[in-house]
């Protein structure tokens, strides 16, 4: 147990992912400075067996909160943010693998810099591949634009292509972006406090890129440090790609949802942060982009389930 108060808060929003969470527990808890972290649980009313485990398993290594219904990524987080005790706060994905010392050095850059407001480490896919959404441009309409029609992908060196997920920057060295991932997001208490946390207009998606968006407005920076990393089997813990252990709970469904989610939260984002901006001709037609993106994205699904029953034997 932490005598006094912890260096850290970690917050982890769980639902329906008992194995993905214990194995990150126990990535954490081999970690010596684990000893001065308070751990919380947020279970977002789970129907397998995460509560009785995590009782019987982790009684006294972590905070579990019960909640009685599914409430999303920004509220789950924010049910916790009341019992954190820490001046630093650490929100993770229960489906990651933290590796030793990961967490204590990027714990110690931000103490050494008072400038800075967020940090995430270099969050890698199980192929070794970076989840670039843990590099981020805001998503302005040009970077939007230009990584969504593919001139992106075309010119990935040239700043001015490449916004969405600055690619023209040096992967393997520390440097400020613009938005890092809820995946791992460390930041300072009393920044999260002073904003109230994640804005709960969103229930997934674009919460974390509106959070540092509002970091930024209070002149902190955000900080990629590719020193340390982790693992991240991204879109395990919401159920719609394979999971660390080779269990693949997908459904068309969930994919739809993710897809519909992912496109209104882009423009909740948008009506947040740029409509003022713009003229309204230009934002209807932003919001005619989006529209379109989903109904790719929906149609894409749709196919390959359609695809997937005729060749089914």
């Amino acid at each position: 147990m932490i005598r006094g108060y912890p260096d850290l808060t970690i917050i982890i929003v769980s639902f329906n992912v008992r194995q993905l969470l214990d194995q990150c527990l126990k990535s954490l808890f081999q970690d010596p400075q684990s000893k001065y972290w308070q751990v919380i649980i947020v279970d977002n009313a789970s129907q397998d067996d995460t509560v009785r485990y995590l009782e019987k398993n982790y009684q006294n290594k972590v905070q579990l909160i019960k909640s009685t219904k599914n409430l999303g990524f920004s509220a789950g987080n924010n049910l916790a943010t009341q019992y954190i005790n820490a001046p630093y706060t650490l929100f993770l994905n229960p489906d990651t693998i933290v590796p030793q010392g990961t967490i204590p050095h990027v714990l110690q850059y931000i103490k050494h810099r008072k400038d800075v407001g967020a940090i995430t480490c270099k969050v890698l896919l199980p192929n070794k591949q970076l989840d670039d959404g843990c590099h981020r441009g805001f998503p302005t309409p040009w970077n939007s634009f230009c990584h969504f029609s593919g001139l992106s992908r075309l010119f990935p060196k040239i700043k001015l292509f490449s916004g969405y997920t600055l690619n023209y920057l040096n992967l393997n060295t520390i440097h400020e972006i613009d938005s890092l991932s809820g995946t791992f997001m460390l930041l300072r208490t009393e920044i999260g406090s002073q904003l109230h946390w994640f804005d709960q207009d969103y229930f997934w998606n674009g919460e974390d890129i509106d959070f540092c968006y509002r970091i930024k407005q209070l002149d902190y920076k955000i900080i990629y440090n590719p020193e340390v990393s982790i693992t991240h089997y991204k879109g395990a813990s919401a159920g719609y790609k394979k999971t660390s252990y080779g269990k693949n709970t997908a459904s068309k469904n969930i994919k739809l949802l993710a897809a519909q989610s992912s496109t209104q939260a882009m423009k909740l984002f948008y009506q947040k942060h740029y409509h003022q901006q713009y003229p309204t001709w230009f934002s209807r037609m932003v919001f005619t982009g989006i529209n379109l993106l989903e109904k790719q994205r929906i149609n894409s699904i749709n196919n390959k389930a359609i695809k997937y029953e005729t060749i089914k034997p």
